[in-house]
């Protein structure tokens, strides 16, 4: 484990551009629909509430619940070819939301994008970290983060002009098909997605586990293990798997437990949300049901599968169970990427609808300025924080890559009061170009020591168990939430800003990190018993 550092082998660097731009597609289907969302909003007619449960829920399911199955997949097949072919699926599922004229419609082509998805980043970063020494892996994860932001700001830029530019082509009649502006963005940026897969298909699969210096036997039956995780994770259909392993007693009692809790608490939550914010009720694939209804459900689905994910792997690979479960810095630093993800993605989801609104600018103002801001800010914070949090690391080690996450992830909160309360839009985004340069630290150091705590031909599990966790907590919850009082309340302003309160757990988790991070990796190989 503490080898020499291992030179940068033929092909890194193109490999690292493919699965950056793969990040940068991935973010770009996903994030397309904030800049939309106010047409989108008037023409199915749906308020802030459903449009924070399709930019969140509906993609948050299918996302996680597939990243568990394609992750195994990841640590056992061809990860160029899975890639591949997981860029031509969500890729084809955006284009279809360019023809939706529902809501349904639309929900379905969203969580297409999501069970697409679910593979780029398990198999990206298992790619990745064999074709790059460890002590390169703060730069590397830096440049993912970077091709994510680029990925964001893209979607509002593209988006926003290519729906206004033919909107116009609609209202002079010289559109050549009856199609919305928003609809037209949706199949734009689908066609990055067809070119980048065959690029993918053609990479060069590393040896995996060669730059850690581990032996990793190649997976004779990847696709049955696959199907076996998602078997063992799939409400319903997971007790099946119990019995045939002959599960405890104890496994099926805490599970049946877990489920009467997760039901009362979600029926609970939808009961709330419906006092809060009354919703017409909607109808999708014939069943009629409200949108707090369809939140919560999904979000109390996640949760089973989680218990689920940990109590299969607990009898069905005890090696990665205690891993994971025996690393108290892996399992804060989860929770902190969930955390982070609800401040995230609830402020992504509705920065150009508040733009739009608070600051009187049109869409095509909104994706042409902030959308250029936000992808050059979110390209720069990460390339500094990368190497910088690598240094750290070299001089602070274990707690180097913390110290950046904390300052980046405990300041953040505070500033954002300072941007979003500006009284123009100019002041708006001379204050986001501090802001963002802060907010965007955290991704590169928590990633490296999320993967750093456990084993090559663990990353791609780890990566889809922390995916679920961030999914369903943070990317099901943000922007729902944000939408949710700005419905019940009428100001989007102060909604966004509410969700800042988890900045106090999250550092009180980064502080303990920083405290045991080193302790915990030093401590792989006895967690592992090897």
């Amino acid at each position: 484990m503490n080898a020499a550092p291992s030179p940068i082998p033929k092909g890194a660097r193109y490999a690292l551009a493919l699965v950056a731009l793969t990040n940068a597609v991935s973010l770009l289907d996903r994030q397309i629909l904030a800049i939309l969302a106010p047409a989108i909003k008037r023409d199915l007619n749906v308020g802030d509430a459903e449009m924070g449960l399709l930019f969140g829920t509906v993609f948050a399911l299918f996302y996680a619940l597939f990243s568990l199955p394609l992750g195994r997949l990841a640590d056992g097949w061809v990860r160029t070819r899975l890639l591949s072919l997981s860029l031509l699926f969500w890729s084809a599922a955006t284009a279809l939301g360019g023809f939706a004229n529902s809501f349904a419609v639309l929900a379905v082509s969203r969580l297409g994008v999501g069970i697409g998805e679910a593979a780029s980043q398990p198999a990206g970063t298992s790619l990745i970290y064999d074709y790059w020494p460890k002590h390169r892996r703060g730069l590397v994860m830096a440049v993912l983060a970077s091709a994510i932001a680029l990925g964001i700001g893209g979607s509002l830029a593209l988006g926003g002009l290519a729906a206004n530019w033919w909107d116009g082509l609609a209202k002079s009649g010289q559109a050549p098909v009856a199609l919305h502006g928003w609809q037209f963005a949706l199949i734009v940026a689908a066609l990055p997605g067809f070119v980048l897969s065959l690029l993918m298909w053609r990479l060069r699969e590393p040896v995996r586990g060669g730059m850690d210096g581990i032996d990793t036997a190649p997976d004779p039956h990847p696709f049955a293990a696959s199907g076996g995780v998602l078997a063992a994770v799939l409400p319903g259909l997971h007790w099946a798997v119990f019995a045939r392993r002959g599960a405890p007693r104890a496994t099926w009692v805490f599970n049946i437990a877990a489920l009467v809790v997760i039901v009362a608490a979600m029926a609970t939550l939808t009961h709330i949300a419906n006092g809060l914010s009354p919703r017409p009720p909607m109808t999708l694939m014939g069943l009629t049901f409200s949108a707090h209804a369809l939140q919560w459900g999904v979000i109390g689905f996640g949760l089973l599968v989680i218990v689920n994910l940990m109590q299969s792997m607990r009898i069905a690979d005890r090696q990665a169970f205690a891993v994971i479960t025996k690393s108290p810095t892996l399992m804060m630093a989860m929770a902190v990427g969930a955390l982070q993800s609800v401040i995230n993605y609830g402020m992504m989801a509705f920065n150009p609808s508040f733009i739009i609104r608070y600051y009187d600018q049109s869409m095509a103002e909104t994706a042409w300025q902030f959308g250029l801001l936000a992808a050059a800010m979110g390209i720069v914070g990460p390339l500094a924080w990368g190497p910088l949090s690598d240094a750290l690391q070299r001089r602070f080690p274990g707690a180097g890559r913390a110290y950046v996450a904390l300052f980046a992830m405990g300041l953040s909160p505070i500033l954002s009061f300072w941007v979003y309360l500006a009284p123009t839009a100019g002041d708006f985004y001379l204050r986001f170009i501090p802001y963002s340069l802060v907010l965007t630290g955290w991704l590169p150091p928590l990633y490296a020591i999320i993967y750093d705590q456990v084993l090559p031909r663990m990353r791609g599990m780890t990566s889809s168990v922390y995916l679920l966790v961030m999914t369903i907590l943070g990317l099901g919850t943000g922007p729902y939430v944000v939408g949710l009082l700005s419905d019940a309340t009428g100001d989007l302003r102060w909604s966004m800003l509410s969700i800042n309160a988890v900045g106090v757990p999250i550092v009180i988790l980064m502080l303990l990190i920083a405290r045991r991070a080193q302790r915990d990796e030093d401590a792989l190989v006895e967690r592992a018993g090897i």
